[in-house]
């Protein structure tokens, strides 16, 4: 059975820009320390890698599609040179107000993902990897294990706040797959 992450992008792959800010050009595109490097041990351990993110500044016209598809390839190719390998990138491009499927915490971006991995997948000895607790839910709701990275949006310093409670709670995305690697 084949084992499956789903990365969050903004505060996992790459500096988290602020709340209610938006990475909207590859200028303000930073790599997280660590993170190219984390990917690609992943990958090497035989894990089919998603990245599964909310990007409603598309439809709130801050950045274009096509500005999000360079990001998005850049990253890619940037990933590749180090060793890492993400089977597709799927990105939500909807506002909370347009309420569609696909965007988390529902797992309509988990569902699309699944179908394009041929054979059957563990989602039990699976990972969600995000910077939020809306991440952390979307995980729980699919069935995968999550780990919650501090290197973006949350702060260990809220944890009696959250409306869910992560499986694993790591520095960054260098750590999580510390986690992984190590079970």
């Amino acid at each position: 059975m084949k084992k499956v992450i789903f990365l969050d992008r903004d505060g996992v792959i790459n500096k988290y820009p602020g709340h209610f800010k938006y990475v909207t050009s590859q200028k303000e595109f930073k790599f997280l320390r660590g993170s190219k490097n984390a990917i690609s041990r992943l990958s090497k351990a035989g894990y089919k890698l998603f990245i599964v993110s909310n990007q409603a500044g598309v439809s709130k016209g801050l950045y274009s599609q096509e500005i999000l598809d360079k990001m998005t390839g850049d990253m890619l190719k940037e990933i590749r040179k180090q060793g890492g390998k993400i089977e597709k990138v799927l990105y939500c491009v909807h506002q909370e107000s347009e309420n569609c499927g696909c965007r988390k915490p529902k797992t309509g971006l988990i569902k699309k993902a699944l179908k394009l991995v041929k054979g059957k997948v563990d989602i039990e000895n699976s990972f969600f990897i995000g910077d939020s607790i809306r991440d952390v839910k979307t995980g729980k709701s699919a069935g995968c294990k999550t780990i919650l990275v501090l290197s973006g949006r949350e702060s260990a310093d809220n944890m009696k706040e959250w409306e869910a409670q992560p499986d694993f709670i790591a520095k960054n995305l260098s750590r999580a797959a510390d986690i992984i690697l190590n079970k």
